[in-house]
């Protein structure tokens, strides 16, 4: 332990006199940490956060096949790890997102989306690795004792001084302590772990460099899906927290004295897992097919205008244009038998100032409009508001809002908008089904271009295709090499 690490354990404990508190020797590093909690508080804590995760990212991917296959292999890992009697949870979520990230106490998180871009095991065990890394060298744990010893200067300081400033910033720091990102040093640190957990699990640990890669490459399409510059995109790691480039992760490999082209790959047998798994919107979500919005489940659909890009989100549906207009939806799920304009000014819009409160009817359903404005530092925003009764529990909501330019057109869209929802049949719920992977072999005589016109995509469908796949511009397709595709149907 060198002498500033000894010298900020000994304030910490004695001069802070903060009871339990102190310094512990991490099993992955070697090291010497400073811990206000114990393993036990972690686990409390990832326990509390896990149910509010699974809600935030729109629950848990329902395919027991996958969480078995996802639990198996994380299992695999975690023994390779310090703490391999330690109690791990495994979750893959129903979210289109590449993301993963883990919380104390054990609990490790993966997307369906990420696992929609991997393309062989070794790249997944390599991104459970990381998140193994920053479990067992308990880096979230290290993030919140800082913050509170932090906090506890401060506080020492604000009653010293008389100070409420430095006192209540003190306050806001422990609640941000497991959203903040982890710093660079934990990430090489958490890279060099996962590959040695992944190394002594067998797995060749070119695996992470590959599947970083691929996410730089997606973010980059991402960025031109959006309509914004690519080359603006830097590599980021899953979380969009601190840069770790290839070199960084080759680093990480050379700390931990692995070396690529050792172990197992295993690119056909995950293929096969995968393979009809969803890929994008979930039907408990609902889809977005380019200005169509339809939820299946809850059995009704409406459109924006033409210009919008629609997206659908856990809880809500946004569309935005070029012209700075917004448009998001939501739902309220509580019971209202009351007139829907006194919804809006009572209920839904009770702070804002609402004039023109109208009742229509919208196929059927009661229904009512209103318009706002929100005065903002950069201005203000104008809102027209609308709210649609479907039954006794369930009101819909649309919110069109634009700055002052663009106000003018606000009427037009809510009308557009208000006017295209609907209830849809049993039939029509039926027929709407989610996008699905499918893998493939090449046969004699399929291109790039003639299998990524296969998808459903509406723009980009090489370029798509390419990064799914992992594949350069001009990488050759030898018969028999297994593809993911797309299925719309």
């Amino acid at each position: 332990m060198d002498l500033t690490r000894r010298h900020f354990c000994g304030l910490s404990c004695s001069a802070l006199a903060l009871g339990a508190a102190g310094c512990a020797v991490n099993p992955a590093t070697g090291q010497q940490n400073f811990m206000l909690m114990s393993p036990q508080d972690e686990r409390r804590r990832g326990a509390e956060l896990h149910p509010e995760v699974i809600k935030e990212f729109g629950g848990l991917y329902d395919d027991a096949g996958v969480t078995r296959y996802v639990s198996a292999l994380g299992g695999q890992i975690a023994k390779a790890t310090e703490l391999p009697d330690q109690n791990y949870t495994f979750t893959v979520l129903d979210s289109p997102v590449v993301n993963a990230f883990a919380l104390p106490g054990g609990y490790v998180y993966i997307t369906r989306g990420l696992m929609a871009l991997a393309s062989d095991e070794a790249e997944l065990a390599g991104v459970l690795g990381h998140e193994l890394g920053h479990v067992v060298a308990r880096h979230a744990a290290q993030r919140y004792s800082r913050g509170l010893i932090v906090g506890g200067i401060a506080g020492l300081l604000g009653a010293v001084t008389g100070s409420e400033t430095v006192g209540s910033i003190a306050a806001g720091i422990g609640s941000l302590t497991f959203v903040q990102p982890f710093s660079r040093d934990q990430e090489l640190e958490a890279d060099r772990l996962g590959v040695r957990y992944i190394s002594r699990a067998g797995y060749d640990p070119v695996g992470m460099t590959s599947f970083l890669s691929k996410m730089r490459e997606n973010s980059r399409l991402e960025a031109r899906i959006a309509g914004r510059n690519p080359d603006a995109v830097d590599a980021r790691d899953i979380m969009s927290t601190h840069p770790r480039t290839v070199d960084r992760v080759e680093q990480a490999m050379r700390l931990a004295g692995a070396t690529a082209g050792r172990g197992t790959l295993d690119r056909d047998g995950y293929l096969a897992r995968i393979d009809t798994m969803i890929y994008g919107d979930s039907p408990h979500h609902g889809y977005a097919r380019g200005r169509l919005f339809v939820h299946p489940m809850q059995r009704y659909r409406f459109e924006v205008p033409d210009g919008f890009r629609l997206k659908s989100l856990p809880t809500a549906a946004i569309a935005s244009s070029p012209a700075k207009m917004l448009v998001q939806f939501d739902s309220a799920e509580k019971p209202y038998s009351g007139d829907m304009t006194a919804y809006i000014a009572g209920e839904w819009a009770s702070e804002l100032t609402v004039e023109e409160l109208t009742p229509v009817t919208v196929n059927g359903l009661a229904a009512a409009t209103a318009k706002a404005t929100i005065e903002t530092r950069s201005g203000a925003i104008y809102l027209r508001l609308a709210a649609v009764r479907f039954d006794s529990r369930r009101i819909y909501r649309f919110i069109v809002a634009a700055p002052r330019e663009s106000a003018a057109g606000l009427p037009a869209v809510l009308r557009e908008t208000l006017f295209s929802f609907r209830r849809i049949s049993k039939a029509e719920a039926a027929a709407a089904q989610p996008w699905r992977l499918r893998v493939v072999g090449v046969r004699a005589g399929d291109s790039v271009y003639g299998l990524s016109r296969r998808s459903p995509f509406d723009s980009l469908q090489q370029e798509r295709f390419l990064v799914m796949n992992g594949l350069g511009a001009n990488q050759p397709l030898p018969v028999g090499t297994k593809v993911k595709l797309v299925d719309g149907q």
